[in-house]
Parts: C-alpha cells; structure tokens; sequence
C-alpha cells in the first residue's frame, strides 16, 4: 500500500499547510515564463506560428508542495494548448482565456525550493510579453474562491526572431525623412480646409475680455478657462479697449459662405480688432476654439504675453461622423479617465465617443430593475461554477476588488460622463453587445432566475437569456461556449426592452437626448443556436429556413423595438447584408474589414462598398489602421494585439477614404466581384471611428501609449 499511504500523506500536508498559507496570503510558489525561439522551418513572421513556452514553478513556501489538491491559474490571449504539459503538470481551460495547471496523475510533488519546468503551447503567437499569461494565482482545490496571488511572476523578455523591427532599421528609415518647411505646415492642426496668413501680429498681455451671446456662454468660458494658462488676469480698470476675442453666430464667409455644415467656422486674428470666431452653431465654435488653442505657445509664458501672428482660417470637417471607440467592458475605466480620453477627442475635433459598456467579462453600467446586472455581471474574482461573480479575465487576477476586473458606471456617474461630453459638443453612442458577446448578460440573468426562484419569487419579470434546454456546442473567437442571447425567448426582447428604456430615462434626466444606440452584433458564433428546441420551433412557426434569417429575425425585432422609440439602430458590420433588404430605416454598420473605397492599391474588400450602395449607413473603422489596441510596429518590446497586423503612425496616415484625385469613384480593382461607389452610396459613409479594445489595456499610461500619435491620423483623416 506504498502509494495509497502517499496519496494520504499528500492529503494530510495540503491541510497542514493551509493555515501558514492563508495566514500570509502569499502563494507558495514563483513563477517565470519564457518563449522560446521558433522551430527550424517554422513561418518567418513571429506573429503567424504557435510559440513554444516554459513555465518554471518554483516552490517558495516552507512546505513540501503535494502531488494533488491544488491549481495554479492564470489568463492568457494568446491561449494555451490543452492537456497533458510534460508528466507533472496539466493544461484545463476554464472560461475563455482562464487556464489552470493541475498536476498530472504521476506528479510526486515539489520540495521546498525545488523547480519544475513545464512546456507549454500557446495556441497562437504571443508577439510580446502583453498576450503571455497574465496575473496568475495559487488556490487549493477545496476552497477555489480563496486565491492567493503569486506575486512573484517575471515574464523573460521575447526572443530575437526574424521578422520582428530592429532600432537600427527604425533609425535608417527615419535618417531618409526630409525635412519640410514651416511655411508649407499649415497653422493648426487639423489641417483646416483653407487658410491665409495676414498682416501685423496680435499681443496679449493679459487676459482679454471674451465677447459672447447668451447661447455661446459655455464656450466663453471655455474660452476664458484656455487663457488662464496662458496669461495673467487683466487689471479691473483696464482692457476695456484691448483688443479681445468675440463668439459669434452666424455664416463663414470665403469658400464656406454657403456650408450646409453646422460644423463650419472661419478664425480671423486681427491686429487691431483681436480674435473672432463665427460659425453657425454652439458646435462650430468649439472647433475654432480647437483651433485657437493650436495657435497658442506650446509653453506658457504669462509674464511674457502671447503673440499671434494675423491669419484666416476656414475650416468644415470632412465627416460628420468623427468617432473614437473606448471599451470599458473588458477592463474598467473610471469615470475621470473617460471624461480625460473625451477632452483628448474635443482637442482634435472628434465628435462621438462610442462608449463599449457591455461585453462577455462585464456589463458596466447600472440598470433599474435589474440589480444582478452589476451585482454580478460587473464583477470578476476566482471561485467555482456557483460563485455569485463572473471569473477573472484579460489579467484581473484573484482579487475581486481588482478596479479594472470589477466596476460599474452608477446611473449619475454615467450621466456625468454624458453631460461632459456634451459640454464638449460629443455625441455619446452607448454600445450593447448582442446576440454574442454576451456572456456577462447571459449568466447574470441565469444567476437572477436561480436567485428569485430561491427566494419564491415566481412572479418576478422574466429576463432569461438562454435556452436551458439548448445543447449547441460551440466557441467564440474569444474561446467562449456559453455567451449568446436566445433569439427565440419572449424574455429575451423583455430583457433588451428593458435597458433600451433605462437608457433612454437615463439619457433623458441628463438633458442629454440619446439618438442611436449600437446594438452589438459581430462575431456570433459558428453553431450557436443550432440545438436549441426554442429556436427550432420558432424557425417552424416563422417559417425560417437557416441561421440567418435567424439573425434577420432578430434584428429587425430589436430594430422595431428601437424604432418605436425614435431611436437609430446600429451596430458591427455584420448586422447588415447588402443581399437582404431591410424592412424599415437601416441601420448603421461600423465595418471593421476594410482598408479602402476607391483606391485600387489598397483594396481589402468591398463590403463598405456594398452596403452603402444598398442604402445602410457606414463607419469605417478599419482593423488594420485605426483599431489602436493593436502593436505600433512588429516588436516584442511594444503591447497589443496582432491579429490584423500593426499599425504605425504612418500605416494611420495613409488610410484615404476616397481618392482625392478624382471628381468620381474610381472602381477597386481588387476582384472582378468589386463593384463601384455610387453617389448615392457616398452620401451613405457617416465617417471614420478609431478603436481601443482593452483586452490588454489596463492603465491610464498604457491608453495614452496606445492612443497617442494615432489618434492624430484618424484626426487629420476625418
């Protein structure tokens, strides 16, 4: 009975232990992580192949480790092949990205001190050390809820591989960049459509008077507030004949006298008279005012004065649709960093903060009625499948408190974000994932119904998500098998009616009137939905042949249902076909896999294309040069993500919409299938919109890092 008495032993020291560990809270292990070079003969690009990998676990406690009763844990975007990792150690994937290490059936544990070297598989390249595992803890099997972070994690650096960017090819490309001259720079940034320089300069010694009509109040004193940095504040006697600055209301004049935008302006700086900025709405002179501010000193000098040198300027900006994606759900932002990325956008003259509240690792905004929403869904932290959480994700670890893992917007705190935004003259465009991407609105609900049924609460609303009865085996791009909404429940309309109307109040009690709202609609999965007796019997009843009139079902209904409130729907470009037509207003697409219109050299595919021509509104928000949660350029020193390649500064720069060249389309040329953009479907591109996904951003630094220069390109572009 050798090993029987083993196996005890191994039992009664897990339990023996876990006293000095819990008392501590220090896991009982150190770990390090570290790629190793492609195979001979593997793809030359480090982004296209697996990465081989060890993990080195190295027993730190003052116990022997037992050979069974405890896991490691830890998330991964890049994903880790599953089973057996040489004899001691097994690969289990719990949820999406959550992995854990269990010992294998032969493992006879790990003395004090002693290292155990485990090889592992990711499933796709890691690139760099942001998609390696992240934020691993320690748990003993019988009490998984309480975790123990390890700490003591070093993630070695990648190794040199071909393909990725050296510093010295980085230096030889830039040594070629001549410089311009200033005179052919324009004066701010934007570029603004035209502009001219004057005669004589403008100084200011002190702050000037702001002159303003009544509608233009919140802009005078924005206004104010700019020159405050820049100036000492004017003696109470003097600068009544000072030249200053005046808010107008009214029409541009020159080349934008007749401009149907009420985003045109015209900025004159005068010499004698001061600073007039004219345009038609409270809008447009926010956006001189951008500009203004781009005239002023980089560094403030107030007992020097400004100096302005005399110019026009007349700008209107190309799209009426200038947005930035922020993604909230995967990690969490307070309140303050979303009102600094909004007046990040104000500066640049972008309008729309598409605001991504909802998604499979959290809901993110408080919802009457539906407490379990946050309660639950906007919380993550370790335990088992009954844990009244969801688990951790994109490097949140053990610690439920952690404040990117959990959080939510409390109904005034996302008012405040709307009523800042719309001081700043941006449009919120709140966005709620569905049918996929769901998987925090799908298990909060089960755990609602589970909770209301404990307590006898039978005659509660009905806001179940899933079929319980479905047997559909499938998986998400982000390795999920449970995160689709059931098309076919009454409760599932009950549930999106519900928030649509608390989103509605709240936008409404803001003063913040809400027009659209983005209704989700990318990546479903391939067989979801395809053993639900539910959607079986409503594809019998509503006589449907396949999954997507499905999918059409399901659109169009939530579409009534927004219509019905004067609202727009929109959504991924997956919800729209340019092969089906729409019954009603069509919606919006944000398509994401497109590069181009109209140049040929440039062309991805036509989809954009497509669906303008067919009548559907169009964002472009390309992959490959606006998603700024991918890599600035192929390097294991730089974060983010690869999947649809990096984007530099230039690769950004380079994105044109249509051909400028030329007073018509000019036909793509990537396939013989590729038709032209018609008139009609120009007038249907709303604009560009650059995204941050925040799978691996977590800190305020890393969202300027990400962002910044980019955020300029897509700027300039729209």
């Amino acid at each position: 009975m050798p090993a029987l008495s083993l196996c005890l032993a191994c039992v009664l020291a897990v339990l023996a232990s876990l006293p000095a560990w819990a008392a501590t809270a220090v896991a009982p292990v150190r770990i390090a992580w570290e790629a190793l070079p492609s195979a001979p003969g593997a793809k030359p690009s480090p982004t296209e192949a697996p990465t081989r990998a060890l993990l080195a676990i190295t027993n730190t406690g003052t116990r022997a480790l037992p050979a069974s009763g405890w896991s490691i844990w830890f998330t991964c975007m890049a994903g880790v092949e599953e089973g057996a990792a040489g004899d001691a150690i097994v690969v289990e994937r719990s949820a999406g990205t959550l992995y854990r290490l269990r010992p294998a059936p032969g493992f006879r544990g790990l003395a004090t001190g002693a290292t155990l070297v485990v090889p592992i598989t990711h499933a796709s390249a890691v690139g760099n050390p942001t998609k390696a595992p992240e934020a691993p803890w320690f748990s003993l099997d019988a009490t998984p809820a309480e975790a123990l972070a390890i700490g003591d994690y070093q993630r070695k650096p990648m190794p040199a591989e071909p393909g990725y960017v050296t510093a010295a090819q980085l230096y030889d490309r830039y040594a070629a960049l001549q410089p311009m001259a200033p005179v052919v720079l324009p004066p701010v940034f934007p570029a603004p459509r035209e502009w001219q320089a004057g005669k004589g300069v403008l100084h200011w010694n002190s702050i000037p008077i702001v002159q303003a009509p009544a509608a233009l109040e919140h802009e005078a004193r924005a206004a104010r507030a700019l020159l405050a940095g820049y100036l000492r504040a004017a003696p109470a006697a003097t600068g009544k004949g000072t030249p200053g600055i005046a808010l107008r209301l009214g029409q541009p004049g020159g080349s934008l006298a007749n401009e149907a935008s009420a985003e045109a302006y015209e900025l004159a700086v005068d010499a004698g008279t001061g600073v007039t900025i004219t345009a038609p709405t409270a809008a447009g002179v926010a956006l001189g005012l951008a500009s203004f501010h781009e005239l002023l000193p980089v560094s403030p000098a107030p007992a020097t004065g400004v100096t302005l040198q005399a110019l026009v300027i007349r700008d209107v900006p190309r799209f009426g649709y200038r947005g930035l994606m922020l993604d909230v759900a995967r990690n969490f932002q307070p309140v303050a960093q979303v009102e600094r990325v909004l007046g990040l956008m104000a500066r640049y003259k972008l309008n729309t903060l598409h605001l991504h509240l909802v998604d499979d690792e959290g809901w993110r905004l408080e919802i009457a009625g539906i407490p379990e929403l946050t309660d639950f869904g906007a919380r993550r932290g370790p335990g088992g499948a009954d844990a009244d959480h969801l688990p951790p994700a994109q490097g949140s670890g053990p610690e439920l408190g952690n404040p990117h893992g959990s959080g939510h917007y409390t109904r005034s705190q996302y008012q405040a974000i709307l009523r800042h935004a719309a001081a700043l003259h941006i449009e919120v465009v709140p966005e709620i994932e569905m049918p996929g991407h769901a998987r925090a609105a799908v298990k909060a609900m089960a755990w609602r119904t589970r909770q209301l049924a404990a307590a006898g609460k039978t005659s509660a609303p009905d806001y179940r998500l899933d079929d319980p009865a479905d047997t559909s085996v499938y998986r998400s791009a982000q390795l999920y098998t449970d995160n689709v909404m059931n098309p076919a429940l009454p409760s599932t309309y009950a549930f999106i009616e519900h928030v649509v109307d608390e989103l509605v109040a709240m936008h409404r009690e803001a003063g913040v009137p809400l027009r659209t709202i983005h209704m989700g609609g990318d990546e479903l999965p391939a067989r979801a939905w395809s053993a639900s007796p539910a959607v079986a019997a409503l594809m019998a009843r509503e006589g449907l042949h396949e999954r997507a009139d499905v999918w059409q079902y399901f659109y169009r209904r939530v579409g009534a249902l927004l219509a019905r409130r004067g609202l727009h729907m929109a959504g991924w470009e997956e919800i729209a076909s340019p092969d089906r037509p729409w019954v009603g207003e069509p919606p919006t697409a944000w398509v994401w896999n497109t590069r181009s219109l109209e140049l040929p050299d440039d062309g991805h595919t036509d989809l954009a294309v497509r669906l303008a021509n067919a009548g559907f509104g169009v964002v472009l928000a390309p992959a490959s040069r606006y998603y700024f949660d991918l890599m600035h350029l192929l390097s294991p020193d730089e974060p983010g993500h690869d999947w649809a390649g990096h984007t530099e500064l230039d690769t950004s720069f380079d994105f044109v919409p249509f051909d400028p060249s030329r007073a018509r389309p000019l036909v793509p040329t990537r396939s013989s299938a590729t038709e032209p953009l018609t008139a009609s479907g120009r007038s249907h591109i709303r604009g560009l919109e650059g995204t941050l996904f925040s799978e691996l951003v977590h800190d305020p630094g890393l969202i300027d890092a990400m962002l910044m220069p980019r955020l300029l390109a897509l700027a300039e572009r729209a």
